[in-house]
């Protein structure tokens, strides 16, 4: 029994993490310009697909993951240059609208560049379980885990001990005030786009080799990770993180002893509950925004 338990709290730790990294992409956007970004789920796709036909082009997976990287950054930065700025001075429905339609069109282009087959990775370090306890961990876990927590210390150490991590925040909590005191306001916005579409990335290629990937890869990704946002409040970095984890867990506890069939459903119930019992989040602020 208890063995059985660890084996779906290992499954939850493991997708929770992924879900944890596009909550915090989420939030990062949603903290510099107030806008929810819903294709943070093809940055994920991007990832996986890029790393995926470089490494099957004959390309050594190190620098497939640096090159998948640097192109889901550019497909970030070009979305926030050529669809987000020119409706900065949109409300903040219309800007929702066109991330959906990036989302969909980014879907599409995928399809054109690459397939509609699914794609895998090689496991970073072999393919041989780990026997903890009566359950089994396999090692390509251990790497999901392990980036995501050595991402997410990496960009708290940005946005506390950097000089532009730290103008990053003070727009976050007062645009107008951080415009006069001369930060770079559109320069911030390109940079939260860049940082959403690195952690996408990375989530997407870290989980390739357990989940496999293809053009639709991002949707349920995205939305879970929306989930994960909304749970822990959006534009809490923190939040976004447990709200990752617990989304994860759940999940896997659901899937194990309920049925499979709601695994999916478990994101959704849980934006449900988030919005009729705890508007602001677990750790989100007090008021409310008008979408």
């Amino acid at each position: 029994m208890f063995a059985e338990l660890l084996q779906y709290l290992f499954a939850g730790l493991t997708s929770g993490a992924i879900y944890a990294l596009a909550g915090l992409g989420f939030a990062i956007i949603y903290n510099a310009s107030h806008v929810i970004n819903f294709a943070q789920g093809e940055f994920i796709m991007i990832g996986g697909m890029a790393t995926s036909m470089m490494v099957a082009a004959g390309l050594p997976l190190p620098l497939a993951i640096a090159l998948a990287v640097v192109v889901t950054m550019m497909v970030g930065v070009a979305l926030e240059k050529f669809a987000i700025e020119p409706a900065r001075n949109s409300d903040v429905v219309t800007i929702i609208i066109i991330t959906i339609g990036a989302s969909i069109f980014l879907r599409g282009l995928a399809q054109v560049v690459w397939d509609k087959e699914f794609h895998s990775l090689p496991a970073f370090s072999g393919e041989t379980p780990i026997n903890v306890a009566g359950a089994t961990l396999m090692p390509q876990s251990i790497w999901v885990v392990g980036i995501s927590v050595l991402v997410i210390v990496a960009l708290w150490w940005f946005f506390n001990r950097t000089l532009f991590g730290k103008a990053m925040l003070a727009t976050s909590f007062n645009r107008l005030a951080a415009q006069l005191m001369g930060i770079g306001v559109k320069k911030v916005l390109m940079v939260s786009f860049a940082l959403s579409a690195l952690l996408g990335a990375v989530g997407g290629i870290v989980v390739t080799p357990i989940t496999f990937t293809n053009y639709e890869a991002g949707i349920m990704l995205g939305l879970k990770g929306f989930s994960a946002a909304v749970l822990g409040g959006l534009g809490n970095g923190l939040g976004a993180i447990v709200g990752g984890l617990v989304v994860g867990i759940a999940e896997a506890l659901a899937s194990g002893y309920l049925s499979s069939a709601y695994k999916d459903a478990v994101a959704f119930v849980i934006i449900l509950f988030v919005l009729f019992f705890l508007p602001n989040g677990l750790f989100g602020k007090k008021g409310t925004d008008r979408v």
